[in-house]
Parts: structure tokens; C-alpha cells; sequence
């Protein structure tokens, strides 16, 4: 069953709103008609038959709305199965201009379709249905179709996972394919081979979008194979399917070769090759399947504090010790590398020991230490890193700073698939590793904010923290105008959190100017009214550009936790729609129609520190080094 018809019940003050500006525009429309009529009467009359059958067209017309608001049939089941002597109807949810050929060409009644609720079958049967081929073929006959031209396909295939299981859409859509209902008679060759094509064409932009998910699911290996063999038996009788028959054997070719050099030794020559023949097939290369996955290792030096290590999930303790011993200027033979289990045991890791399983699941918390099992460095004692890490510090450009931070969130967040905010929203335990980037950039914010507040607490003497203040200031700015507000959110909180707010002493000598700054990009992270100084910035923001993340993940846990996912066990699509319309934000900032470009050239000098950011992790630690830098009076 599919159900349509007008929204679910507004609040009263938006409903009343709702009704003034429909009352409003059925003002003008009144006026609009008077005026008409004035002039009629005006020029030369063309008698009294002819105003009759005005008046008859007008009293038609007032069925339809002429303002943009979708108008909508509601069609009951039990009418419907009368109507159509057994035969199960899917009722339309189009608006009435779309559904309706002959109606009026100057209608403005929207066409967006409004699905209410269904079914996962009649949804899935509904959107085959209303999926048009014919009008979008181009000289070489192939489907071009976008998805703004398809937005119930783009919501489906965003969201179908909250519904329904892969492999139930595999079998659906075998089904389909497959079907033989007859409709008032025999079933026209046509029709059968449309509803083919339809599958095909939802098949194609289906593993078109989800490459990099689909591609370890047995359940869609042989979902294809199988496709793809009644594809080859249907060509006999079905030749025009020879353009969808190529299509999805290109779709194969792929997936294959994916499979066959995820190992090869020319992997990167052959990553080229591929990316090429997917710009030459017409296929995206942002869907494709990452060839290495990174992490952040959060590798201890201390009890509280922690090196964040940039690296390959396949990496292994030989090669992770060697990275952080060349950071901290240690010998590699003093040091080894634990990891402490949750129950609290420590396990020494030989060289050639993984750190992470296939799931990204790391083998415990690392600790690299000396020999003797004594701690690398301490944050309280270790006077000589701390004169050593603010120098070092102080003498970087800011903008080089911000550039290096910016071309870090923008190589994670241009790998970050629309999917992955669904996964983590309503499958977060078991995403199978789906949802990487996106925790990876998530935990960068993270450590971003507590790289600021490390760097202020850590730095002994008063003028060089103002120093530290005032360039943490220019950075979020240059974040900012770099079009990276994760980066920009990140700073602005690190500098508001209460151990660095607190120092008073230190910003008292910050010069006035500086604070008038900082006061300008702290109201852009004010959360006041849902964050609408930043919601108003970011869509003046051109793309490419950087979302704050956990916002948008705000956002979609909101619109999930407000709303019922099924209703009268039926699936509740607007909740979907409105999952779908949020999720596609990273679509639309990862666009870069004008060549504005993100990654910039960085500083190496300053692209070593930044990529291997120490920080402090322990809130308590924390208040105790801004306590001794100015102590509670």
C-alpha cells in the first residue's frame, strides 16, 4: 500500500503562517482574474457565449490551485481495489500537474513529488512506475537521466537502508525484472521491456552511488551475476537492450577489476588507468572504492597525552614506532610499543604486528614508551619540549598553518560519501567500516580543539601565550576564508573552552583589535536560534567548502529521533526526504563547478608538525596547567 496526500500536521503557528500566505496568493489570483475581466469588458465585446464559456473554464479552473503549493489526490485502497476488478492500484504521488498531461502549460503548481507513506514493495513499485527513459536519450541512445531530475530515485537510494535489507531490494528488483503480470489482458512487448529498462536504469545509478559499500556484499555479487545472465537471455527478444546490456557489463568489468588489482604491485599506475576509463564511461570517480584506508593513531607518550599519527589502516608497530620516534627526536632502539587492553593488560607488540583489523578495530591503546617501561615525556616536568614547542609554534606563518589544516580535512572530507551519514545514524554499530572518513574527520575536530587548548596551557610564559592567543586567532580567520568552518568551529571552541578562557591575565594583554576579531568568529558559532548565523554564512559560502560536521550529524539525529520511521506499519518516506535532503549537503559542498579548488601548496616544515599533532586528552590535566599558569586567586 502507498499512501499520498498533504504533509503530516504542522504546529499551529507554521500552519497559520502556512494559511496566510496561501490566502494571500489566492488574493492576487482574484485580482489578477478581476482585472482580466475589466479589460474583456472594456475592449469590443465577442458576446455573451463567450463569456459563459469563461466563466465555465474559470469554475473548472478553481479545482486546480494556480500557487506553488503541491496539490494532491488522495486515492482510498479499498476504492481502488473495487475500481480495478482485483487488480492492486498504486496511487500516484505526484503533484496534480505532473500526473495530468493535459493540464495547463502555465500552471505553477509545484512538481516536486510527495510520497507519504508506503510499503517498501509499492514504494519500490511506485518509483519504477514514474521512472520517464524515453525523453532522456541522447545521439548514442544511452539514458541521461540526473539525479535533480529523479529526486524520489536519490531519496530511495540514500535511504532505502532504513527500511529494508539489501538483499530484499536484490530480490525485489529480480522480481521486477522478471515479472509477467498481465493488466487488462496480455502485457504489450513495450511495457515489459520498459519495465526492464527501469530496473536496469535504477540498477546502474544504484551501484553507481554505492561502489565503495556494495562492493564486499555477497548478496549483491550475486545479485548481479544473475542480472546480468537473464540480461543476456533477453537480448534475443529485447535487442534495443543491447545500450543497458554494455552498461552493466562496464558495471562488472569494474567491480572485477577492483577485486583482481586490490593487491597488484602496479596498483597505482592501474588506480590511473581506472579513474580514466570511469571519466570515459561517464561514471564518477568520487563513489569509487578507496584504495587505502587511514586512521588516526592515537599513539600515548604519556599517561594523559597522546601523538596523533596519520597512517594506513594496514599498518604495522615497526612502522608506526619508527614514525613517532623521528617526531619526537628519540632513538628507534629506545623506545617500544605497547598496547593496553580494556581489562588493563599491556601487551608488548612485536614489529610485525597489525594494529587494526579489517574492521578498523584497533588491537588496544597504544603506548609508546622507553625500554625500562618509563614514560617518553611528562607535560608538567619536560621543561626543555615545552621552551622547544612554543618556539616552534610561534615561528609558523598562520596562513601556512591554516592552509596545512585545510588541505588535511579537505583530502578526508572530499573521500566522505553521502551514505556514510546514514550508516552512522542508524547503523553505527554495525557500518562494517563503511563510515571511515567520516569518523575520521570527526575525530580530527576533536583533536583540532585540543590542539589549541594543549598549545595555550603548555606555553610557561606569559607574552609568548598572548603570542599563541593572537595567532589561534588569525588561523580560525584564515580557516574561515579557506572556506574550512570544521577546522574554523574547532579553533573558535578550543580558545572558548573554560581552562583557556579563564586565563584572564593572558588576555587582558591581548590587544583590542584581536579581540574585536575574535568576538566576530565567536558569533558565528553562536548556537542561538539553531545556529542561524552560521547556517546564514555557510549558504553564502561558495563551493567547495568544509561543513562543522557534527552539526549536520545534529541535524539528521533530530530529524530521526522526531520522527516515526514507520507509521501504521507503513514506511514513513517524508522523514526519509527530509534525511536525504540534509545528507545531500556533502554532495553540494564537494561540488566545485567554478574551479574555485580547496588543497592549496603547503609548507613541508609545517605540514610535519601539523600532521602529527600532540595533544592532551584529559580534561583534568588540562585545568591543572591552566591552574598553575594562573592560579585561582
Amino acid at each position: 500500500m502507498l499512501r499520498m496526500g498533504t504533509r503530516p500536521r504542522q504546529p499551529p503557528d507554521l500552519r497559520q503562517r502556512e494559511e496566510g500566505r496561501l490566502l494571500a496568493a489566492v488574493a492576487l489570483v482574484e485580482q489578477e482574474e478581476d482585472e482580466e475581466e475589466d479589460s474583456e469588458e472594456g475592449s469590443s465585446g465577442s458576446g455573451g457565449s463567450d463569456s459563459a464559456s469563461r466563466a465555465e473554464e474559470g469554475a473548472k479552473a478553481t479545482k486546480v490551485p494556480t500557487f506553488d503549493v503541491p496539490y494532491f489526490r488522495y486515492i482510498d485502497e479499498e476504492e481502488s481495489e473495487g475500481e480495478g476488478d482485483g487488480e492492486e492500484v498504486c496511487s500516484s504521488s505526484r503533484s496534480l500537474s505532473s500526473i495530468e498531461d493535459d493540464s495547463s502549460s502555465d500552471s505553477v503548481v509545484s512538481d516536486r513529488y510527495v510520497v507519504v507513506s508506503g510499503t517498501p514493495e509499492k514504494i519500490l513499485e511506485h518509483l519504477l512506475s514514474v521512472l520517464r527513459l524515453d525523453n532522456h536519450r541522447d545521439d548514442q541512445g544511452s539514458t541521461q537521466q540526473t539525479k535533480e531530475s529523479e529526486p524520489l530515485l536519490d531519496d530511495f537510494l540514500l535511504t532505502y537502508l532504513v527500511f529494508m535489507s539489501t538483499s530484499d531490494l536484490c530480490q525485489a528488483l529480480l522480481g521486477h525484472y522478471c515479472s509477467k503480470r498481465h493488466h487488462r489482458g496480455k502485457e504489450e512487448g513495450k511495457e515489459v521491456l520498459d519495465r526492464k529498462r527501469q530496473v536496469l536504469h535504477l540498477v546502474t545509478q544504484w551501484t553507481t552511488l554505492y561502489r565503495d559499500f556494495l562492493r564486499e556484499d555477497e548478496h549483491v555479487k550475486l545479485f548481479m551475476k544473475t542480472l546480468y545472465r537473464f540480461l543476456l537471455d533477453d537480448l534475443y527478444e529485447y535487442p534495443t537492450l543491447e545500450k543497458e546490456q554494455k552498461d552493466l557489463q562496464k558495471l562488472l568489468r569494474l567491480h572485477r577489476r577492483h577485486t583482481a588489482e586490490e593487491y597488484s604491485p602496479h596498483r597505482k599506475s592501474k588506480t590511473l588507468s581506472h579513474q580514466l576509463s570511469l571519466k570515459e564511461n561517464g561514471l564518477p570517480t568520487r563513489g569509487t572504492q578507496r584504495e587505502t584506508r587511514e586512521v588516526l593513531c592515537h599513539v600515548y607518550v604519556s599517561m594523559d597525552s597522546y601523538l596523533s599519527v596519520r597512517s594506513l589502516a594496514s599498518v604495522v608497530a615497526q612502522g608506526l614506532l619508527q614514525e613517532v620516534a623521528e617526531r619526537l627526536d628519540v632513538p628507534l632502539e629506545e623506545l617500544v610499543l605497547l598496547a593496553v587492553t580494556y581489562p588493563g593488560e599491556k601487551l608488548l607488540l612485536k614489529p610485525q604486528d597489525r594494529l587494526y583489523s579489517d574492521s578498523l578495530t584497533a588491537v588496544g591503546r597504544l603506548h609508546v614508551c622507553r625500554k625500562d617501561l618509563s614514560e617518553v615525556m611528562n607535560p608538567f616536568t619536560d621543561n626543555a619540549e615545552l621552551q622547544q614547542r612554543s618556539a616552534r609554534m610561534l615561528s609558523m606563518n598562520t596562513w601556512d598553518v591554516a592552509v596545512t589544516l585545510t588541505n588535511f580535512d579537505w583530502s578526508v572530507f572530499n573521500s566522505i560519501h553521502e551514505q556514510e551519514l546514514v550508516y552512522f545514524t542508524f547503523s553505527r554499530h554495525a557500518s562494517g567500516g563503511h563510515t571511515v572518513a567520516l569518523e575520521l574527520l570527526l575525530q580530527r575536530c576533536n583533536e583540532v580543539q585540543l590542539w589549541v587548548m594543549t598549545e595555550v596551557l603548555m606555553c610557561p610564559t606569559l607574552c609568548n601565550r598572548v603570542q599563541l592567543i593572537k595567532k589561534f586567532i588569525k588561523i580560525a580567520a584564515h580557516c574561515k576564508a579557506q572556506r574550512n568552518l570544521n577546522s574554523f568551529f574547532a579553533i573558535v571552541m578550543g580558545l572558548n573552552t573554560a581552562a583557556v578562557s579563564r586565563l584572564s591575565q593572558t588576555w587582558e594583554k591581548v590587544p583590542g583589535k584581536f579581540k574585536k576579531l575574535f568576538l566576530d568568529l565567536e558569533m558565528l558559532t553562536d548556537p542561538s536560534l539553531n545556529h542561524k548565523a552560521y547556517r546564514d554564512t555557510f549558504k553564502k559560502t561558495k563551493t567547495p567548502k568544509i561543513p562543522f560536521l557534527p552539526l549536520l550529524l545534529k541535524d539528521i539525529t533530530f530529524i530521526h529521533e522526531g520522527n516515526k520511521t514507520f507509521l501504521d506499519n507503513l514506511v514513513n518516506f517524508e522523514k526519509l526526504h527530509m534525511i536525504a535532503d540534509t545528507v545531500r549537503l556533502i554532495r553540494h559542498c564537494q561540488e566545485d563547478h567554478m574551479g574555485n579548488g580547496m588543497p592549496q601548496k603547503s609548507s613541508p616544515e609545517v605540514q610535519a608538525y601539523v600532521d602529527y599533532l600532540h595533544v592532551i586528552d584529559n580534561q583534568q590535566t588540562l585545568f591543572e596547567l591552566s591552574h598553575r599558569l594562573e592560579p585561582r586567586v
